[in-house]
């Protein structure tokens, strides 16, 4: 896995509004390299993941490998591929046999010897999606007590893998999460939703494993990282019921709104008469171990060393971003203000993360990305301002429905856009924030990067 890359630096640099913007534009270009190669999950896997004296340690704790006869490998997600090729390279023929589930079109990349590679679709899962989980659970449901499956689980698990419920089809689901989506509805919510519809999430995937050793794997692209909620925790208890599903159908009033055979399906586990997924307590998750091993604080700090060892002052603000894209974008503008007002939240020059992910709610008809509409916020705030810079972009590489990971901006960029005709404002009014910076050239683009963390906003006050 090659090192991460922006493939525009030059044009980005070129486009600075004074030599001190240049430089400001050049140390955040840097750091965003810095955060993308700590999210490497090569390199994650690798620090956390060591065989010593006989015994596999991850993050620090112990299994005896001579305890199992056999290792099994199973996963999903974006970064699961490579994820799979480090424990090949870790664990050599000891592995006995394994599947992952990647995005389409991404299994070229990865040299596995061992390990099988299924292809399905992401974001949104198709019959490759059903295939790919239902050979993960015929793989796992072959296993033994004294069998060891080690699961890698990533960002985009529960779109690649995906199990619908007996008596519900794929198309069921895919409704149901586009009619929760819609109407506002928050991940956790939905997410008690999907779990009660399907055979895989919400430990589904640790009951069918039972009774073996399971070793969880998690690249979490979740804010706060809830086990439970990353790739709608397979191998995770599950707290909701199917009465918290029904009750978040009608709290946004779309019960009626959503197929029959999910409303009985739905209906009938509340009743009782089809089988809860597994809560904590249950018997399947006495030899689980669930561990987070790289997340967005891992890129952000990255971020943060890179920022220092430049000289700036540099506060990591929070890994909690959330909110509307262009109100945290505006935020991030009133920062670089009251840094050049009063030195505070710190003294320039300054240097200023946060990480988390936002959303955009869509009233236009243009084309963009949550964190090129934060840049494009920012970008009014910051106007006129030397030595300013900001940029947002998402550690996959993949902002939105766009082939850029984000945009960057300096205090001359709403000027610049000025003088060759275009209007910010009404750009950033019909979420064509895409547009805007491909007309200015300062999208960033990275392509995919094989990993996913969320988001990095950087600002920067020379």
């Amino acid at each position: 896995m090659a090192a991460v890359r922006i493939r525009n630096r030059e044009e980005i640099l070129s486009n600075a509004g004074s030599e001190v913007d240049r430089r400001a534009r050049e140390i955040i270009l840097n750091s965003i390299e810095k955060g993308i190669e700590a999210a490497n999950p090569k390199n994650i896997v690798r620090s956390k993941v060591k065989i010593i004296n006989g015994k596999l340690i991850v993050n620090g704790e112990a299994f005896d490998l001579k305890s199992f006869k056999r290792i099994f490998v199973v996963g999903g997600g974006k970064a699961s591929g490579y994820m799979a090729e480090t424990i090949e390279e870790i664990l050599g023929d000891r592995i006995s046999d394994g599947i992952i589930v990647v995005p389409r079109g991404t299994s070229g990349k990865l040299n596995l010897n061992i390990i099988k590679v299924h292809e399905a679709s992401h974001p949104i899962p198709d019959e490759s999606s059903v295939e790919g989980a239902r050979k993960i659970l015929e793989l796992v449901r072959g296993s033994c007590e004294s069998d060891l499956i080690l699961c890698l689980i990533s960002g985009g698990g529960s779109s690649l893998m995906a199990c619908p419920h007996e008596g519900i089809t794929l198309e069921d689901k895919r409704m149901v999460t586009e009619i929760l989506l819609r109407c506002g509805a928050k991940i956790n919510e939905i997410n008690a939703v999907r779990k009660h519809l399907s055979r895989f999430k919400g430990g589904h995937l640790a009951r069918a494993a039972y009774p073996a050793t399971v070793i969880s794997l998690l690249l979490s692209d979740v804010i706060g990282d809830p086990i439970d909620v990353i790739a709608s925790g397979p191998t995770v208890p599950d707290p909701t019921t199917f009465r918290d599903a029904i009750n978040v159908l009608k709290k946004y009033n779309v019960w009626d709104a959503i197929p029959e055979a999910v409303r009985n399906l739905l209906t009938n586990g509340d009743k009782g008469s089809v089988e809860e997924t597994p809560k904590a307590g249950d018997p399947c998750f006495k030899k689980v171990h669930n561990f987070v091993i790289g997340n967005n604080r891992s890129a952000c700090m990255a971020v943060v060393d890179e920022l220092r060892r430049e000289g700036l002052n540099t506060l990591l603000l929070t890994t909690f971003m959330e909110g509307e894209a262009r109100v945290i974008g505006s935020f991030l503008g009133t920062i670089a203000k009251e840094i050049i007002v009063s030195g505070n939240p710190a003294r320039r020059p300054a240097g200023i993360v946060v990480g988390g992910e936002t959303t955009v709610t869509v009233t236009g008809k243009g084309k963009g990305g949550r964190n090129q509409e934060i840049a494009l916020a920012s970008a009014l705030y910051i106007s006129g301002m030397r030595g300013v810079a900001i940029a947002s972009f998402s550690t996959d590489g993949v902002d939105g429905p766009t082939d850029a990971a984000g945009a960057i901006v300096d205090g001359a960029t709403v000027q610049r856009s000025r003088n060759i005709g275009l209007n910010p404002e009404e750009y950033l009014l019909n979420n064509d924030s895409y547009n805007f910076f491909k007309q200015l050239g300062d999208l960033i683009f990275t392509g995919p990067t094989g990993t996913n963390v969320n988001d990095v906003a950087i600002l920067i006050v020379l």
